[in-house]
């Protein structure tokens, strides 16, 4: 109980809503512009390493249930759990001292992504027939298109996406760790794992 108290700082409680802001802003571009990618969970993957898995379990499940019940893609709040286990992992990596070198750290960032494909293909088939609105539907649709049942597709779909989707926004929270300057980052409760 004392670690999760420790994570939750007051500097941490305040990066958490612009971590949500940034994810739904974000992800919502993306929608917009129909890429076979999502790049919704940067801030949540941000949050999990700078804080940990609870912060980062938190900030992922708020920002589906927020994008979601505001309006903006209700579509998304479904998936909260898998926002969720995203930062999770992402602290837990981040524990582990994976973003030290920038290989493991990519390397967490594809089992995440493994690991959110396989937990959101089962939403995605039975609650919207593998079709969220996002342009990942567009590989869904070949996948069918080429006799791949609901599920078969939405898994496909999944484990082709997201896989590279969280190889990429886990570089890019990479890069803004590395960019920060030191002073800063050590203000975090796991600076202490943080890249050089």
């Amino acid at each position: 109980m004392k670690s999760i108290k420790r994570d939750f700082t007051t500097l941490v409680l305040a990066l958490i809503p612009v971590a949500i802001a940034i994810n739904i802003a974000i992800g919502q571009i993306v929608v917009l512009l129909k890429l076979p990618v999502y790049l919704d969970s940067i801030g949540t993957v941000l949050v999990g390493l700078l804080a940990g898995p609870w912060a980062g379990l938190v900030t992922g499940a708020l920002t589906n249930l927020i994008w979601g019940l505001s309006g903006l893609n209700p579509a998304y709040t479904p998936f909260f759990y898998v926002a969720a286990a995203i930062g999770l992992l992402a602290g837990i990596f981040g524990s582990l001292g994976w973003a030290r070198k920038l290989w493991q750290w990519l390397v967490a960032g594809l089992i995440t992504g493994v690991t959110a494909a396989v937990l959101s293909a089962p939403t995605a088939a039975a609650i919207y027939g593998g079709v969220t609105g996002a342009g990942t539907d567009l590989i869904v649709a070949g996948l069918r298109a080429a006799g791949l049942s609901v599920i078969q597709a939405t898994f496909g779909q999944g484990v082709f996406s997201d896989p590279i989707d969280k190889v990429v926004s886990f570089l890019v929270v990479w890069l803004i760790v590395v960019a920060l300057p030191r002073r800063f980052r050590a203000r975090f409760p796991r600076s202490t794992n943080l890249p050089k």
